[in-house]
């Protein structure tokens, strides 16, 4: 049942820096905890000349390592000997979330003792880490997943075809950095894909049964502003007003998931991710219209008066700009989204009808799925997938 008192438990990065433009401190921010740090990013890309420019002015000695794709368990490890081995003072992460998760994942291994594996949930026991991490300062440079003020890093483990996380409130950034101005120019693709993750990152953590008074105020200025600004950052990526609403939604499911959960589509797309070689954000996106409308006629037919109902309703008002709306007009907006952005089926990654049960069973283990608001039946996951195929 979603908390509809106002007791809550907030946790989010120790601070927090939003406005295009701010990228110029990251030199100031660095020295605040020393003079080397690690530098992990996605690319040598053309913002880098600014965040340089602003390290070296503030003389900061650093190493950098680029990591491309989602982050991987041995790429963690050769960076955390690394880490061991040069003792940086901060860790700076500059790309989407998988550059963030994996930052973080390594600034937390490199100072807590024993194996790795000890504190990897699914295929390790998932132990608390004892040890705050090294600070991670985690400037986006994509406006999706919210990894800047989130306590957790997901890692593949290639080898189980799984996708596994490391937890803990201690891997908490010092610094979140988010400056609008360095999603400019954004492929009209990644800015669909990670856009849709916000979206689906600010919509689930409001119907979840963890959601409460102050998460809720997230999740409905993250829904208005990505509503209004995905169209127009996905035709005109130049467009500043709209990247800095889209950097701002997706700072804003940060916060919430963090502290709320999520539900079915990130049920899904953890096992979906780890078996196909599919970007996180395109699996939620397609998925995300399915799940709200088998979420709403599960509730409808086994708990009629139930009040996530009516957050359905607000949500659907907030996403058609009409407050009298039906709640099914927010799934046919969601629907007409994926089609407009051009939303690859699940099947255009390969997956196909006999990979739903093996799926099914590795989604139900979730965590994510648990806070879905409620239960789903097992004709009802395979009617997801189906319709998501």
């Amino acid at each position: 049942m979603v908390n509809e008192t106002f007791g809550f438990d907030f946790q989010t990065a120790q601070r927090i820096l939003f406005g295009s433009g701010s990228a110029a401190r990251l030199g100031a921010l660095a020295a605040e905890f020393g003079r080397r740090a690690l530098w992990i990013s996605i690319s040598r890309r053309s913002f880098h000349e600014e965040l340089e420019q602003s390290l070296n002015n503030a003389g900061i000695f650093y190493q950098m390592a680029v990591v491309q794709g989602e982050p991987k368990l041995n790429q963690i490890l050769e960076l955390v000997n690394q880490v061991k081995t040069d003792q940086p003072q901060v860790i700076i992460a500059t790309g989407g979330g998988s550059v963030m998760d994996c930052a973080k994942a390594v600034a937390a291994l490199a100072v807590n003792p024993g194996d790795p594996l000890e504190y990897l949930e699914v295929i390790g026991k998932g132990k608390p880490l004892p040890v705050r991490s090294l600070p991670v300062i985690a400037v986006p440079t994509t406006a999706g997943t919210g990894s800047e003020v989130t306590r957790n890093a997901v890692i593949t483990i290639p080898e189980h075809q799984v996708k596994v996380s490391l937890r803990s409130p201690n891997m908490l950034p010092a610094v979140a950095l988010i400056d609008p101005s360095l999603t400019i120019g954004l492929s009209p693709e990644v800015t669909a894909s990670t856009g849709m993750d916000a979206l689906t990152q600010v919509i689930e953590p409001f119907v979840s049964i963890r959601a409460n008074a102050f998460t809720d105020l997230f999740c409905e200025g993250g829904i208005r502003k990505i509503a209004r600004s995905l169209r127009t950052a996905y035709y005109d990526g130049n467009n500043l007003a709209a990247r800095e609403n889209m950097a701002f939604g997706s700072l804003m499911g940060g916060l919430a998931l963090a502290n709320a959960g999520l539900g079915a589509v990130h049920g899904f797309a953890a096992p979906l991710g780890g078996m196909f070689k599919a970007p996180h954000g395109s699996l939620c996106a397609r998925l995300l219209p399915v799940v709200c409308r088998v979420n709403i006629q599960a509730l409808q037919k086994r708990s009629p008066n139930h009040p996530v109902l009516g957050r359905y309703r607000k949500l659907a008002g907030w996403l058609v700009g009409e407050e009298t709306a039906d709640l099914l007009q927010g799934v046919e907006w969601l629907e007409e989204l994926c089609e407009e952005l051009r939303i690859p089926r699940l099947r255009e990654y390969g997956i196909q009808k006999n990979d739903f049960t093996q799926v099914i069973e590795s989604a139900k283990k979730a965590s994510s799925m648990k806070a879905n608001p409620i239960e789903l039946a097992e004709d009802e996951l395979y009617w997801i997938l189906e319709a998501a195929l």
